[in-house]
């Protein structure tokens, strides 16, 4: 579609062209990014404002009365701009850790790059040099970077002493870094100034005392905090963590999670690796209290796996290991639209590589102010769709059927 210019016009002619000049721009650091001059008065947006945060990159999107946020992970910047530019807009300017570039596109599709600042124009054919290494090489940004004395993740294990990432719990960083990187996507729009939160069945509670650390110490955000589970010694051995690193608003208590009365209002729940259907008490009561946020990392979903019967689709009950993934998947996807149904924009997102484990699910549910009835309407109705073909009965569904008002 779009032809590259410097003094004639280059072969390319569609986003390949254009594409290859942002990479090559890429690797000089962006910091920011506008995308402007709309090619139709259609455009759902009238321009597109692109920073980099901690960690991330945000877009702003706007339209004549409103802006939308997403962040996005800095592997995936070119793919989104990309998709947010092909035949949509005549201008990009970039600006990054050497200067200015801006990128010019013609109605016939030829496209003009100047640069300005300590920067120079980039020649097409160039080669990259080893100093400006294209960033997909380029060693990844965590949230939790080397060098921090960060005391939990040296009690686990994860960080030697002096701040270092022990090489054989490698995997295990960058699953925590993972983790944090989707709760701050949706903890850095809450305007709130104090964040309540709710840990489920916490356990040892290595991943509360992370997401603690992070939004008090590096996030700088007040925080309020309990972690529950039904073991008293492994409770009494977090508050007594909790006492050793200081962290005053972390507490821990023994309860259950169908009988527990919080003593506030909640902004945030967490919900790991519950087993089978504690999951769904977790997030049924997640949603009576009408948590701003849910984060959810299911385990073991049997529930299914011993109901599930087709009649139309047998073939994919007549193998165990093809049958118990269905399940697994069913089950998640299940609970995503209940939750959508009890009005959270909700999505299923990967928390660790397949090639750790096949259960890499998370599931992040966000509360909207106002779901519209269509919403509602079609996600219970491709839940009780699945109900009738697979002979399923989830006790998410059931429970927020029996008070249909919480939803």
């Amino acid at each position: 579609m779009f032809n590259i210019i410097r003094s004639s016009v280059c072969e390319s002619r569609d986003m390949t062209g254009i594409s290859e000049w942002l990479q090559r721009i890429e690797s000089e650091g962006i910091q920011k990014l506008v995308i402007s001059k709309p090619a139709s008065k259609q455009n759902a947006y009238k321009k597109i404002v692109v920073e980099w945060k901690a960690g991330y990159y945000q877009f702003s999107r706007y339209t004549e009365k409103q802006v939308f946020h997403e962040n996005i992970q800095p592997e995936d910047l070119i793919k989104a701009c990309i998709l947010d530019m092909e035949g949509h807009y005549r201008q990009i300017n970039i600006w990054t850790k050497i200067g200015e570039h801006s990128i010019l596109i013609s109605k016939k599709g030829e496209c003009h790059h100047t640069v300005s600042g300590q920067g120079r124009a980039l020649q097409a054919d160039e080669q990259i040099s080893a100093e400006r290494t294209p960033s997909h090489n380029r060693k990844k940004q965590y949230l939790l970077q080397e060098g921090q004395v960060i005391p939990p993740l040296i009690d686990m294990g994860i960080f030697t002493k002096e701040g270092k990432v022990v090489h054989a719990m490698y995997d295990k960083y960058k699953q925590i870094n993972r983790f944090l990187e989707i709760i701050n996507d949706e903890t850095a729009e809450l305007p709130k100034d104090t964040l309540h939160i709710i840990d489920f069945g916490c356990g040892k509670s290595y991943l509360t005392f992370i997401v603690y650390y992070y939004l008090t110490e590096i996030l700088g955000r007040d925080v309020e905090m309990i972690g529950l589970d039904l073991k008293e010694d492994v409770i009494a051995k977090c508050n007594a963590s909790a006492k050793k690193y200081g962290y005053n608003r972390l507490r821990f208590e023994v309860g259950d999670i169908g009988e527990y009365q919080t003593p506030f209002d909640v902004d945030m729940v967490l919900t790991l690796h519950a087993c089978d259907t504690a999951t769904d008490y977790a997030l049924y009561h997640a949603i009576q209290w009408k948590a701003d946020m849910i984060f959810s990392v299911p385990c073991c979903q049997h529930e299914l796996n011993q109901q599930i019967a087709a009649d139309e689709l047998s073939l994919f009950t007549r193998y165990g290991i093809v049958k118990e993934r269905l399940s697994a998947l069913m089950t998640d996807a299940v609970r995503a639209n209940m939750l959508e149904y009890a009005g959270y924009k909700t999505q299923l997102l990967e928390f660790i590589d397949m090639e750790h484990t096949p259960k890499n699910i998370l599931i992040r549910a966000v509360r909207r102010p106002l779901t519209p009835k269509g919403i509602k309407d079609r996600a219970i109705s491709e839940v009780e769709s699945v109900m009738k073909e697979f002979h399923v009965e989830p006790t998410l569904y059931k429970l927020l059927m029996d008070k249909p008002d919480t939803a």
